[in-house]
């Protein structure tokens, strides 16, 4: 089906599946229990994790399969994001515009960055691609280009958003005092609609369903990247270059589609995050989202498929619900011990929690790499390794099993 073997359009329908019931099995506690807390159907968290799904899709289309590390691909992320807030600014608020202008511009910088930074492999090409985000972080941060021409580009460190008196030549004008807002056709992306079943309360945002669909699009297109000829000749590169060389084969074209395709679907998120939230500035480009795509790519499992989506998935899951927790909601979890012990179980938690959950990610992500460096997509697989073995019948005939041919 769409043109995936079996397993492939089988893991298609599993992601469909997830990101469709994904108000559901993200809010399995009710509301009001003290486990409520860990719910994370919300829509702008259903949103972040979606759209940093693409994000990182994207970034394994380079690093998984060609091995060269950007760290430096939260400037496309960052670029996408202006080009669309522009698009909603000078032309619609309808996001498809947006949307296409930002993966659009996102491709062409890429192009240029990539054509550059390719010159260079190993740690000499992520420094490269670092430098160009820092440039280009610095450039939106300080607004430089708006200040040379007398006028805003970035809007420096205070952003950018649509304002009423935007010309919008495509929209109607808005009445005096009214706020723009992001749609699709008239859809509105902060549409949703709550449905209470029981103590459980379900929400359904237009928003969310939008960024799943471009997931689930980029989703399949990375498949059929991955197992076209050309993602074959990608893993060529990341096995051996030099031994590509003597073949007479010049990688440097396909290392540099790559980065392009990489860089336009961190265009394509930058786009959906504006058509979330439109509003822009400077920090999505700075250093550490560039990081942040590395650590998800790498949590999930580089070179894997499904890999990024679970990792994006987690990262986003611990920044927005671990760092909620705070003091008060400690006290209330060890309320029921003594109070010396819950003293102390309080100081050690929170130790891991609050504005301290970066610590508990590096304590992840440090397993991660230590044991299971194929990410969650290796843990999964070990652990249904070690279940079907668990199955097996066990040889109780005393008769030695058949060993495979050398």
């Amino acid at each position: 089906m769409f043109g995936l073997n079996k397993q492939d359009t089988t893991l298609l329908i599993i992601v469909a599946i997830l990101a469709l019931f994904a108000p559901f099995i993200l809010n399995p506690f009710p509301e009001g229990s003290a486990l409520a807390q860990f719910n994370a159907g919300y829509p702008d968290l259903m949103q972040r994790f979606v759209i940093f799904g693409i994000f990182a899709i994207g970034f394994n289309i380079l690093f998984g399969l060609t091995g060269y590390l950007s760290f430096g691909h939260a400037a496309f992320l960052g670029v996408g994001s202006y080009a669309a807030i522009w698009m909603m600014k000078l032309l619609t608020m309808n996001v498809i515009p947006a949307i296409i202008i930002s993966v659009i511009v996102a491709g062409l910088i890429s192009f240029l960055v990539g054509w550059i930074s390719l010159r260079r492999s190993g740690i000499y090409f992520s420094i490269l691609t670092l430098a160009f985000a820092m440039m280009m972080y610095q450039l939106a941060y300080s607004d430089l280009f708006g200040q040379l021409f007398g006028g805003v580009l970035t809007g420096g460190e205070t952003g950018l958003q649509p304002k009423v008196s935007d010309p919008r030549i495509l929209d109607a004008a808005l009445a005096e005092g009214a706020t723009p807002k992001a749609h699709l056709f008239g859809l509105e992306m902060g549409a949703s609609h709550k449905m209470n079943v029981g103590a459980w309360s379900f929400t359904f945002n237009a928003g969310y369903y939008i960024a799943a669909f471009a997931m689930l699009a980029a989703f399949y297109m990375s498949i059929r990247i991955f197992r076209s000829p050309f993602g074959m000749m990608l893993r060529s590169v990341k096995s051996n270059q030099h031994r590509l060389n003597y073949t007479g084969l010049n990688p440097k074209p396909y290392t540099l589609a790559a980065f392009v395709i990489s860089g336009m679907y961190a265009g394509l998120a930058g786009g959906l995050l504006v058509a979330m939230d439109t509003q822009v500035g400077a920090e999505r480009m700075f250093w550490t989202a560039s990081g942040e795509v590395v650590i998800m790519t790498i949590l999930g499992g580089a070179g894997t498929l499904i890999g990024p989506v679970l990792g994006s998935g987690l990262l986003k899951y611990m920044e927005n619900i671990l760092s909620k927790i705070n003091k008060s909601v400690l006290e209330s979890w060890f309320s029921f011990m003594p109070d010396g012990m819950s003293d102390f179980f309080i100081a050690i938690t929170n130790l891991f929690v609050g504005k301290q959950w970066h610590i508990t990610t590096g304590v992840i992500f440090m397993l991660v790499i230590i044991f299971v460096p194929g990410g969650l997509v290796e843990l999964g697989k070990r652990i249904g390794a070690r279940l079907s073995r668990k199955k097996e019948p066990n040889n109780t005939d005393g008769s030695a099993k058949p060993e495979p041919a050398e």
